[in-house]
């Protein structure tokens, strides 16, 4: 028995992962990181599997309405260009989108429906819209509360029972289960989290959290404490590791943001062991989700291009225009077809010089996400 047969099984066992799903996360990182070493740059493992064929089905084709805000939010009274949910929905239909992600229920006060649509009354006006377009709402970016009180299980009910009312499949947040880098918060957080998982299992929806780069950084959980009792070090677990493996893989789940794991993947490759050694571990996206691909029913199929000069490593692109390998993470994270990726820009909308650029890039986005093969 070599030292690797002991340090396996009990590194699986602190991620949360069986033995043949770490394993397999494992030689993809390896060999990503050998390909990495030997070109320069990133790199992945090669790619299992069917070669061919769409890789996200039409029916899967999503974008989520943050992308389209300037639309969604503007006077329809005082343009010719689509306006308010029912117009934009109209259009994103139009164009080929069959998935809807909320980011809210606000709109313009002028646009059909009024402001807020985020009540029953305004979920079923909404829901008779998606119906006549044959569009589905997978998921909205609400808030998951940040205690459990009588209150709060209330709220969180009866966002719920809107979500019920739009047929969601998912209810989830834009932010991380929380900000912080200690391990004490994370535990907490994964605590609240499983509550109100278990509970949106009730309700038939998959609670989930979005997440950006930071949620990828290393967890402080070990090493000499600071002034405050706060640990120093990492063990060189990441924070959302952390939190897959202690939430309950039936009732909590993440939408990846694709875009921002590839920018953790640049700026978080090191960290400072508990004996003070700086250790550098490589962030393999695709390896994450394939060694647990369930657990992902929602992505953000943001693309970006590489660019040395932002402190991100990448700058945002319409889909397809950028540098990030879609197909091969699409074709690495397995059960093909399955997931539900939606487009996101977060600078799409091109303000009073270019109103319409938002929903032009929301076609060419969507030609070229149904362009994928693999």
């Amino acid at each position: 028995m070599n030292d690797n047969d002991v340090k396996i099984p009990e590194l699986a066992r602190t991620l949360g992962l069986g033995r043949r799903q770490f394993l397999a996360a494992t030689t993809a990182m390896a060999a990503a990181g050998a390909a990495t070493a030997a070109g320069g740059g990133t790199a992945y493992a090669s790619p299992v599997g069917n070669a061919n064929g769409t890789l996200v089905p039409a029916s899967k084709r999503g974008i989520i309405l943050y992308t389209v805000r300037d639309a969604v939010s503007r006077d329809p009274g005082t343009t010719d260009l689509a306006s308010g949910f029912k117009e934009v929905l109209g259009e994103l239909s139009r164009i080929g989108y069959r998935q809807i992600e909320f980011a809210g229920y606000r709109q313009h006060a002028n646009a059909e429906g009024g402001a807020d649509l985020g009540t029953v009354a305004g979920a079923t006006l909404l829901r008779s819209w998606l119906d006549d377009l044959g569009l589905e709402a997978e998921g909205n970016h609400g808030s998951i509360p940040s205690t459990i009180t009588p209150e709060t299980i209330a709220a969180f009910d009866s966002a719920c029972e809107i979500a019920n009312v739009l047929g969601l499949g998912h209810i989830g947040t834009g932010g991380d289960p929380t900000g912080s880098a200690y391990v004490a918060d994370w535990v907490a957080a994964a605590e609240r989290w499983n509550f109100f998982g278990e509970r949106a299992s009730r309700h038939g929806l998959k609670l989930y959290t979005h997440n950006h780069d930071i949620a990828y950084s290393f967890l402080l959980d070990s090493g000499p404490l600071d002034a405050a009792g706060n640990p120093t070090r990492s063990s060189g677990i990441r924070r959302l590791e952390h939190f897959l493996a202690n939430t309950d893989p039936e009732h909590v789940y993440l939408e990846m943001d694709i875009f921002w794991a590839h920018v953790a993947q640049y700026k978080h490759h090191t960290y400072t062991a508990p004996d003070g050694s700086s250790v550098t571990s490589l962030f393999d996206p695709a390896a994450v989700v394939a060694a647990q691909t369930k657990r992902f029913p929602l992505f953000h199929a943001k693309d970006g291009r590489r660019d040395a000069t932002q402190s991100n490593g990448y700058t945002m692109t319409p889909f397809g225009e950028g540098d990030i390998d879609y197909a091969t993470f699409f074709r690495r994270v397995g059960a093909k077809g399955s997931h539900n990726p939606m487009w996101e820009q977060d600078t799409a909308p091109g303000g009073a010089a270019n109103p319409g650029q938002s929903l032009a890039f929301a076609q060419s986005s969507y030609d070229n996400l149904a362009a994928l093969r693999g």
